[in-house]
């Protein structure tokens, strides 16, 4: 029986990177796939990751943070995933290939996605003990624990991925050097000029940085070990690590063993539709070379391949791969750097157009067809603009300003406003996708987040440097459509939550009435008046449960505990960066003990006490006082915890005493009350294990000070921090985290998380930078007022509470029956604590008489 006579037809696919994964996402979106088995054989021990964001692991990230398969993706589509067995021939006559284990697995159409191998120099000493490429997991993993025990490492490449492993070795407190063969970094991305200004702000990290010259072998101690590199110029490095990031080569051996051409320099030769010259082979990726005569190593164009293949494979493919955009924007050791379109000038009669600041490590150059068009460019230290100059280059069109207020930066005097863009310009290389399908989905669609226009586009879900471009047409489409919108909190105010923060700082309004009166209409809702009780409490106006305050609050401020599925409360007393005594561990337990509460240990290393009802709070927040303890705020939208490792006072690792600080900052920092929680964490050294690169602000020691990140956090919609500045002392950073969490503070929308707030915020990081560490805005000092007057007026809401009768009276089940307790919760037994009752569990106040009758377990009430 021939192939075409089988019903299912065999789909084999040879590696599961990114551009794997994506092809089989493009294949299972064609109706033609139904008639398909899928086979998937892969080298590496899991699915498909973010390689684009393998820096990540260095910083806090694990490997399923960068997983790109959902696990339930193979089995849902019938996809035989193997895992850890890669294919070592290929036999075309037969149609089959053959695996490390043995295996024989047959195709009728072959999909090669091997990607691509690090380039390591054919010089001396690259196997020894110590010598390591940048390209897994398993890598990072092998760097990481390398770099524990070294005190100087040295990349080799300085581009990319080499810049990116070097930041890692720097992080982690390593003499770090960069070794580059080329004249410049990032040679192919970036000019001299750019080159310099990189080099510049690189070098004023603590990186050195060593041009023109290549690595000439490696030399080994007495262990056998890495101890120097020897540079082709005749210098040695000492070296206890070395790191091999010069490149990349296409894995084309499988294609050049069974007699498929490659190209000159690598990869597997394939034509507009991804097909090699065997018409059952096709070639994807890195591994191939395109119709163009290039190897692409970036994403986009990977994808792009990709989703050739899968229409090529499901009947007449229209559109074929022909070449792609290969421009890039990234942050390499917390420099901004974007390279987008011919940013060489290449073309017959380009222009440049500069600008350059050496004093702040701008440089900005475009490149300008004789026309007018913009042929490309190149960004270093302020990469503004990015998200409308990329597209532009890309479209070929004359521009719509003269080039010398485009490459001005952000903000300067004369630069160019908002920049219109056609809708056929492509705003997403990874995906292709055009500004003209973005607004459609929000204003046809009913997209009104950047999530909700990720899902429906797939635009942003690559690289993600279009995120920002996204961001703004969600928000001006509907304007631009006809649609009215109103900036307004509510109904019952016109204002924005900044704007009623400033009203009420400065016109020293202290109710919601007041505010109502001069500055709203009606009676207010379940927006407002939280949102407003809120900047009151913010404000310092008060105890929150005083007066009018105790009736804008919603179910957890009201009784300063967390309300729980079953109408029960939780207390989370404050236990300040996880340190607590053996005396305040017995006091939590026995009041645990004596209130029949669960007891959970947090995320934050803090004790959750669950299952009180609010006739119980006072009493256990007393006893709770009484020991030592007081609110931890785990209800109120404020500081929740600081997390923090043990630091350098245990651990071998540390360089800094980072539970001393955390400690430092959660007392200063509690009860500040903002648009939402906020999370902290400060790590003692590089390794991170308070995961401070996922919170609002993170806090990573360094020999030379604190790093200080921000605009962080976990959660449905996970975001890494930004390094707001580095190696700071220790006034420096408190100083500059103040006036981080009172403009945010003071600046932020209703609800919105800080990580919500930097993206939107108009200059993003460089922005906030500027005003909490240059003071541009000129409102330093009115931040460090804020902060002080929040750290003077602190009081623990419980202790003030429990001092005052009126405030105790609103602790009751039942307002006429005080002391009876709610007999709707209630629990049953499970591991030796309790839960709260499902239904159809005896005593659940929904189950039936007959459950209720049968053979239940014992049923609790508090």
């Amino acid at each position: 029986m021939t192939p075409d006579d089988r019903t299912v037809r065999d789909l084999v696919l040879v590696g599961h990177g990114m551009v794997g994964q994506r092809f089989l996402e493009a294949w299972t979106e064609q109706p033609a796939a139904r008639g398909w088995r899928v086979t998937v054989l892969a080298e590496e021990p899991r699915p498909a990751y973010d390689r684009v964001h393998l820096g990540a692991l260095f910083t806090g990230s694990t490997a399923e943070d960068l997983a790109l398969c959902p696990a339930d993706f193979p089995a849902e589509h019938g996809i035989d995933l193997r895992l850890g067995d890669p294919v070592t021939a290929i036999d075309r006559p037969r149609r089959l290939v053959r695996t490390a284990s043995g295996a024989e697995v047959r195709y009728d159409v072959l999909v090669l996605a091997t990607g691509s191998a690090p380039f390591v120099p054919p010089v001396p000493g690259t196997d020894a003990p110590g010598c390591h490429v940048y390209r897994t997991v398993e890598d990072v993993d092998a760097i990481r624990a390398g770099a524990a025990t070294a005190r100087t490492g040295v990349v080799v490449g300085g581009g990319l991925l080499g810049l990116e492993a070097a930041g890692a070795l720097r992080a982690g407190g390593l003499d770090t050097h960069v070794v580059e063969f080329a004249p410049r970094l990032m040679a192919v991305q970036v000019d001299d000029g750019g080159g310099a200004a990189l080099r510049r702000a690189i070098e004023d990290l603590g990186v050195t940085v060593h041009t023109g010259a290549g690595a000439s072998g490696v030399l080994t101690g007495p262990d056998g070990r890495v101890r120097s590199l020897a540079l082709s110029d005749g210098r040695e490095l000492p070296a206890d690590l070395v790191v091999f990031s010069a490149g990349v080569r296409a894995r084309d051996q499988l294609a050049r063993d069974c007699g498929l051409p490659v190209g000159e320099r690598g990869g597997v030769v394939v034509d507009a539709h991804c097909r090699t010259a065997d018409p059952a082979v096709l070639a994807i990726g890195e591994c191939a070379q395109a119709a163009d005569g290039r190897v692409y190593g970036l994403v986009a164009p990977g994808y792009q391949m990709a989703e050739t293949a899968a229409r090529t494979l499901a009947g007449p493919s229209g559109e074929g791969f022909t070449g792609a955009d290969t421009s890039t924007e990234l942050k390499l050791l917390g420099v901004d750097v974007a390279s987008f379109g011919d940013p060489h000038g290449t073309a017959d009669g380009a222009l440049d157009v500069l600008y350059s600041d050496s004093r702040s490590g701008v440089y900005r150059k475009l490149v300008i067809a004789a026309d007018g068009a913009l042929l490309g460019g190149v960004l270093v230290g302020d990469t503004g603009g990015y998200d409308t100059l990329r597209p532009l280059a890309v479209a070929g069109r004359p521009l719509p300003v003269a080039p010398e207020r485009l490459v001005l930066p952000a903000g300067f005097a004369g630069s160019a406003g908002p920049v219109a863009l056609p809708d056929d310009a492509v705003l997403c290389s990874c995906h292709n996708v055009t500004q003209g399908a973005v607004r459609a989905a929000v204003r046809d669609r009913g997209c009104d987040s950047v999530a909700a226009v990720k899902k429906r586009t797939r635009a942003g879900t690559g690289c993600g440097s279009c995120l920002k471009r996204l961001g703004t047409i969600v928000g001006e489409e509907p304007a631009a459509s006809g649609v009215s919108t109103s900036r307004g909190l509510c109904e019952h105010f016109a204002h924005t939550r900044a704007e009623l923060y400033e009203i009420v700082r400065v016109t020293g309004v202290t109710t919601f009435t007041e505010l109502r009166d001069r500055h709203g209409s009606g009676e207010g809702c379940e927006i407002c008046k939280p949102t407003v009780a809120s900047i009151l409490a913010s404000l310092g106006n008060g105890h929150i449960l005083d007066g009018e305050q105790g009736a804008l609050q919603d179910s957890n401020d009201h009784f300063l505990a967390n309300l729980q599925r079953n109408g029960s409360y939780s207390v989370v007393p404050r236990v300040p960066g996880g340190e607590i005594t053996p005396e305040g561990l017995i006091a939590i337990g026995e009041i645990a003990r004596d209130h029949g509460l669960y007891t959970k240990i947090t995320g934050g290393q803090r004790i959750d006490l669950l299952g009180a009802t609010v006739d119980q709070l006072p009493g256990i927040w007393r006893k709770l006082v009484d020991a030592g303890f007081e609110s931890g705020h785990a209800y109120g939208k404020s500081l929740r915890t600081v997390k923090s490792c043990v630091g350098e006072t245990w651990c071998r690792f540390g360089v800094q005493d980072s539970t001393a600080l955390a400690i430092e900052l959660e007392l200063r920092y509690r009860g500040l009350r903002a648009p939402h929680k906020l999370k902290a964490a400060v790590s003692g050294c590089a390794r991170e294990c308070a995961e401070a690169q996922g919170k609002d602000f993170g806090v990573i020691a360094t020999s030379a000070g604190w790093n200080l990140y921000v605009g962080g956090n976990g959660g449905m919609t996970p975001r890494h921090a930004d390094l707001l500045a580095a190696d700071l002392d220790r006034e420096t950073l408190i100083r500059t985290i103040d006036r981080y969490l009172m403009f945010y503070i003071r600046t932020a929308d209703r609800l919105e998380r800080t990580s919500v707030w930097l993206e939107r915020l108009e200059g993003g990081l460089d922005h906030l930078r500027a005003v909490v560490l240059d003071d541009s805005l000129g409102i330093a000092a009115e931040l460090d007022e804020l902060m002080e007057r929040h750290i003077g007026g602190y009081q623990d809401e419980w202790a003030e509470t429990l001092a005052d009768p009126e405030r105790l009276r609103r602790f009751a089940s039942f307002v006429n029956a005080p002391g009876t307790p709610d007999p709707a919760v209630t629990f049953v037994p499970e591991r030796g604590q309790i839960r709260p009752a499902r239904p159809g569990e005896a005593g659940h106040p929904h189950s039936s008489p007959a459950l209720v009758a049968g053979d239940r377990p014992e049923v609790l009430t508090p």
